[in-house]
């Protein structure tokens, strides 16, 4: 397996690479003790802003480079590329603007050239920001552009227009990581990712994202998936999601009860990604291949409406959009799904690729009817979902003393 370097605090380390980091460096942007120390004695004479949600897990992500090649948020060139090519201004693929927002009356005491420190919710300062750039940007044309919609119902486009009006662009300088509470044990940075898949010898890893529980269609893709590759790293979204979706310790419980009775345990990893979800559909099907790609995983799973909200996005669009790049500009390779179910008259899970049934032979729910029959405390029909998950799901959401 061939590693690659990384200087962090001053040391080498050495990084795994089954695939190189998108850019071809992991990036690294936390400082070493002796740096902080002195940006400690700094901070009183600097001006602050502070951090959403969103905008903390990006940093996060920055930090340790699950964002490679990023160093920070976007100056103007940058966000103007991506929001118009799909590509950085060098012209390396990528699809989501990752930007730090200001109110007009905030931006009127900053300038390029400023350090600003970046503070979290309880006033607590977390990075340096080394503004490069300060700008006002078109709420309407992101909108169009990365949500293909202008629709304020659309919970992407609805933080958009809720932030401040000017974007501040640069790199940034890591004081403190987020210190978390939750999934402790499941919390791998692309670094410990990549040396846990050389540690199990895998030469080959898929990638899954999901912000919802593991069906059976889910299920089936990833063995269909395991039969080609050494292992899979199922990875949930576990940042800020839209109000209805599952919360995230309740998912995480679903998917060690599917792994433990269903997954070959030296084959499979579970481990969090503390991304925010955007629901950007097409572009953040390719946002999750290249952060999948730097945390070390070689193939992803693209399924049909992948990061889709609504009936904003066609079914197959994540997909397709991956003919945006030439052959070989992306190092992660894509592995595309057509929608799965059980066949009453196969007697198995399929897809339109392997049935020549049509659908009145297929066991389908849709997520509104799945909610309504747990929330009642039935089961759907152990088809469409393992009884281990819905166990999981009707005592956390509805019948927790059970």
């Amino acid at each position: 397996m061939n590693s690659t370097g990384l200087t962090k605090g001053g040391i080498k380390v050495s990084i795994p690479s089954l695939v190189p980091a998108h850019g071809g460096t992991l990036i690294h942007r936390v400082l070493s003790p002796l740096e902080i120390r002195e940006w400690e004695k700094k901070l009183p004479e600097l001006k602050k802003i502070h951090l959403n949600s969103r905008e903390m897990s990006d940093l996060d992500m920055i930090a340790c480079g699950a964002l490679s090649p990023l160093e920070g948020f976007m100056t103007k060139e940058d966000y103007d590329s991506v929001v118009e090519t799909l590509r950085l201004k060098n012209k390396t693929p990528w699809s989501l603007p990752i930007t730090l927002s200001v109110t007009e009356e905030e931006a009127g005491h900053l300038n390029p050239g400023d350090d600003i420190v970046l503070c979290d919710n309880s006033e607590q300062p977390v990075a340096i920001l080394h503004l490069e750039d300060k700008f006002k940007y078109d709420k309407k044309r992101e909108a169009e552009n990365v949500y293909r919609t202008t629709d304020e119902a659309h919970p992407g486009v609805a933080v958009v227009y809720q932030q401040g009006a000017y974007y501040l662009g640069g790199r940034v300088s890591i004081l403190k990581r987020i210190q978390y509470t939750d999934f402790l044990e499941f919390r791998l940075d692309p670094l410990q990712t990549r040396q846990e898949f050389e540690k199990q010898g895998w030469k080959t890893v898929v990638g899954f994202q999901t912000r919802n529980p593991i069906h059976r269609a889910h299920e089936y893709l990833l063995k269909c998936a395991l039969e080609i590759v050494d292992g899979v790293l199922i990875h949930p979204l576990v940042g800020a999601t839209k109000e209805g979706d599952i919360p995230a310790d309740i998912r995480m419980k679903s998917y060690q009860a599917l792994i433990s009775a269903y997954f070959p345990p030296h084959r499979t990893m579970l481990t969090v990604m503390p991304a925010a979800m955007r629901y950007a559909g097409p572009r953040e099907a390719i946002f999750h291949a290249i952060v999948r790609q730097n945390y070390g995983c070689t193939h992803f799973i693209v399924g049909r409406d992948h990061a889709g909200v609504g009936n904003y996005y066609g079914s197959y669009d994540a997909q397709k959009i991956f003919e945006t790049y030439e052959p070989g500009e992306l190092k992660i390779i894509t592995l595309n799904f057509e929608h799965a179910a059980f066949c009453k008259s196969c007697l198995g899970m399929v897809s339109s690729k392997t049935c020549p049934h049509d659908s009145s032979h297929h066991v389908f729910l849709s997520g509104t009817k799945v909610r309504e029959m747990l929330s009642s405390g039935k089961y759907p029909p152990p088809e469409f979902s393992r009884k281990e998950v819905v166990d999981v799901l009707i005592k956390g959401l509805w019948y927790p003393s059970i």
